[in-house]
């Protein structure tokens, strides 16, 4: 299967740095809804054959140009929700978001005991985002699309694709409406085909501008 992981169009959280994760949720800025529109645009070379977005709105509403390009219907999954940031939620200094990513990454790196401070294990995150990949692995179809959340993208990439290690996922933010596209199969695995349009290697062959664990801060919620 190949399986399209977009992040949500810029919230008026996202302009403060703001770990907001909750639901409902912001909905889009004027950006946003921009970057939402031009989607379609940019993956018309992908065949999608289903769709999904997250129970927050903001992955709704960034998902629903390209329902209406393609056609197809949204599935609303809470599975790939973003990372719930519990006592951290609504702060925007630096300490709650280092403390949030390097919880995730952590997850990330096998520590799947770990908890966010008031919030879910890593256990509970890989186990919902995974729930909902398989899912629509079942289906049969070949390529499908997931409007989710910055963290939950990095921290389910980095701990899913035989390709992309910690140290990758962690030191490159995903923008706003950028695109993670890997290929294979819950049983079989997964590698990382495409990081925002940089092509990434084979397993083994991590790529040569690898920057260090940690090195991102912002929160991507």
């Amino acid at each position: 299967m190949r399986l399209l992981l977009i992040r949500h169009g810029q919230t008026p959280s996202n302009l403060k740095h703001l770990l907001d994760t909750g639901a409902p949720g912001p909905g889009l800025t004027p950006l946003g809804q921009d970057q939402a529109a031009a989607l379609p645009d940019a993956l018309a070379a992908e065949k999608i054959d289903a769709l999904y977005a997250s129970t927050l709105q903001r992955t709704q509403l960034t998902a629903a140009p390209l329902a209406a390009a393609t056609g197809l219907e949204v599935q609303i999954r809470d599975g790939i929700r973003e990372l719930i940031a519990g006592d951290l939620e609504m702060r925007g200094d630096d300490e709650a978001a280092a403390l949030y990513l390097a919880t995730a990454f952590a997850w990330s790196g096998g520590d799947t005991e770990r908890r966010m401070p008031g919030g879910e294990t890593g256990v509970e995150a890989l186990g919902r985002f995974d729930a909902v990949v398989a899912d629509a692995a079942a289906t049969g179809v070949e390529t499908v699309a997931m409007v989710s959340h910055g963290a939950a993208i990095r921290m389910w990439v980095a701990a899913r694709a035989a390709n992309v290690d910690v140290a990758y996922s962690a030191g490159r933010p995903l923008a706003n409406t950028g695109v993670v596209i890997l290929e294979g199969s819950p049983d079989e695995g997964w590698q990382a085909l495409v990081w925002e349009g940089r092509p990434l290697g084979p397993e083994g062959n991590s790529p040569e501008d690898s920057g260090p664990a940690g090195e991102a801060t912002v929160p991507a919620a």
